[in-house]
């Protein structure tokens, strides 16, 4: 079972957990990101190409299915002005084992950070606004995955 939302309004981690606990496995693992308080940020904005960006966290789950034994996949990243405070992002994997699980789950996240095509724009309390480049340590992380 793989689930892919991409959503303008919040989601309840927990509810999306517990759909993936009753697939039988012996472990789920979770992240959920949220926006940070960084200095005088005030809110992020995320754009993205809808078809796009659904195939490409496809792709990544498919990825993660073919990397683990996994009985299921949730990826919720949400779009929009988002506060700080506020949850962008949850995935969720289910296996019969905790590692497969926990490293599932992280392979997911760092393949977001740089494979999933959302444009970040961050928005500072005197207006400024300005667009949120690729870190290299994000990239780094991906690239220690392999192929």
């Amino acid at each position: 079972m793989i689930k892919i939302e991409v959503i303008t309004g919040s989601f309840d981690a927990g509810a999306e957990i517990e759909n993936l606990s009753v697939l039988s496995g012996g472990a789920v693992a979770s992240f959920v990101g949220q926006v940070r308080g960084d200095g005088d940020l005030v809110a992020l904005e995320l754009e993205h190409y809808p078809a796009m960006t659904e195939k490409a966290l496809r792709h990544i789950a498919d990825k993660a299915s073919q990397k683990w034994p996994l009985h299921g996949i949730t990826i919720i990243h949400r779009v929009g002005r988002l506060k700080i405070g506020e949850q962008i992002v949850l995935t969720c994997t289910c296996s019969d084992h905790r590692q497969a699980a926990i490293e599932a789950c992280a392979y997911i996240m760092d393949q977001l950070k740089t494979a999933a095509p959302f444009w970040k724009k961050e928005i500072s309390s005197n207006g400024r606004e300005s667009w949120v480049e690729e870190r290299q340590s994000d990239i780094e992380a991906a690239e220690n995955w392999g192929g």
